[in-house]
């Protein structure tokens, strides 16, 4: 009989780069031979992957290494935070060992330290997709690591180093392959995915018979031979976007597009002095247009983005230009967090801060905005008939997604009739829409007698 497997529990916090990290960590645990476990009194050690972005998240990522030492007492930390291990040291000076991100070799050392791997072939086999986090439908697909640019209220190239992609073969193989294992959509992820390649000059790579550069395009060309969707986030508005949303137009004889129309763009803001101070691109005028010139090429097109309110020196006159460009934008989801200095950012020394309570007032100012904006786009939506991927069942609702939301940040689309219809999770559905908020659509699989109630004219 083989030896009792030993036990790792392992926490994943911050964005959905650290998460596609911990996945890796985690297939190597199994196939090393380690049970994976949900709790502390099971575990043999426990692995926390921790955030260090901004102020709150650094706390969190403390809080749970302190719980994770009260709770197991053998605690291994690897992640972003770890890049800074003074801090983690001061606050927990027992953890076993600190490793950074992507250090993959340092944190498999200090389990095979502190646990040894009892590894039996006969028994501990995997999937060729590795250990997901995610529901088996959707899967993070992460396609370089670090970041060129210098923004100065971020901190990430100080963490995870300068651009460095991932061949485009690598990549597809790794898309083919979750795929094969049931995976229905596909979520691009980087810090910057428009210039994935240039590190290493576009070079073409083998995948399918045919030659790919190591390139935006190429990449999204060979997505598209997957048929499933495949969604782009933290796109740069670069000129050759252009391209990308031509692909979003295409479709398979199915129906099903070639690229979903969602770009995901961290805009931060709308005063050229601000964007300037924040080391950003500032030509608001040609953002502007460029989205116009997107939509007129893809009227389907999703446009979501993040912005920065109480930025250090933002006046209220500039406050106003970035609601000013919300009216002007419309886009259809949108994210913004109040500024909050983070240890080691440039940003920290830049003169007249903005008040707390003056951050907070202008974030609940800007939300309400883009509340308004949201609401009214999504009650354009009643009466359409909306393509949508199913993520749970919970009684008789069905809760789903349409090709403008994207898991955990934008909105649902909550479906009435979801179990009676027979709806499981990982499954396409049309969905007729009834009804919207600020943030959700709600409708059905089969119209019911009363829809005249709810459908526009």
């Amino acid at each position: 009989m083989p030896a009792s497997q030993p036990k790792v529990g392992f926490i994943s916090l911050g964005c959905p780069k650290a998460l596609v990290d911990s996945e890796r960590i985690l297939t190597q645990l199994r196939v090393e031979g380690y049970d994976i476990v949900g709790s502390y009194e099971a575990a043999d050690v426990v692995v926390v992957n921790t955030c260090g972005f901004i102020d709150s998240a650094v706390q969190e990522s403390l809080d749970t290494i302190g719980e994770a030492l009260t709770e197991n007492g053998r605690v291994i930390v690897t992640g972003c935070l770890g890049k800074r291990p003074e801090k983690i040291r001061e606050a927990h000076p027992d953890v076993l060992a600190i490793s950074g991100p992507q250090d993959y070799a340092s944190v498999m050392d200090a389990v095979h330290t502190a646990v040894p791997p009892t590894h039996d072939p006969f028994v501990d086999l995997l999937p060729d997709y590795g250990v997901k986090l995610t529901p088996k439908h959707f899967a993070y697909l992460k396609i370089s690591e670090g970041c060129n640019h210098r923004c100065s209220f971020c901190i990430i190239p100080s963490m995870r180093g300068d651009l460095v992609s991932r061949p485009v073969d690598e990549v597809l193989r790794e898309a083919e392959k979750l795929v094969r294992g049931g995976v229905r959509e596909l979520l691009v992820v980087s810090q910057d995915t428009s210039a994935y390649g240039v590190d290493l000059r576009y070079a073409e790579r083998l995948w399918n018979n045919r030659f790919h550069a190591t390139r935006m395009k190429a990449l999204c060309e060979g997505l598209a031979e997957l048929g499933v969707w495949n969604r782009l986030h933290y796109v740069y508005p670069y000129p050759h976007v252009d391209d990308i949303v031509e692909l979003m137009t295409r479709r398979h004889a199915d129906g099903t597009p070639h690229l979903l129309p969602y770009l995901d763009i961290p805009f931060q803001h709308a005063s050229p002095r601000i964007l300037r101070l924040m080391k950003r691109p500032g030509a608001v005028e040609k953002t502007l247009e460029r989205i116009q010139r997107w939509r007129a090429a893809c009227p389907d097109l999703t446009v979501r983005s993040t912005f920065i309110v109480g930025f250090p020196g933002e006046t209220e006159a500039e406050f106003e230009e970035l609601l000013d460009f919300l009216d002007e934008a419309q886009l259809d989801r949108v994210g913004a967090f109040a500024y909050s200095p983070v240890e080691g950012a440039s940003a920290n020394a830049l003169p007249d801060p903005v008040p707390e309570d003056v951050k907070q007032e202008r974030l609940a100012r800007f939300m309400q905005r883009q509340a308004q904006i949201s609401a009214e786009k999504l009650e354009r939506k009643i009466g359409s008939v909306q393509t949508v991927l199913v993520d749970a069942i919970d009684g008789d609702l069905a809760y789903a997604r349409s090709m403008a939301d994207a898991p955990e940040i934008d909105g649902i689309v909550q479906i009435q009739d979801g179990f009676e219809a027979g709806l499981k999770p990982g499954q396409f559905a049309q969905v007729h829409i009834l009804g919207s908020d600020e943030h959700d659509l709600y409708g059905c699989v089969e119209l019911p007698d009363d829809a005249d109630d709810y459908l526009p004219g």
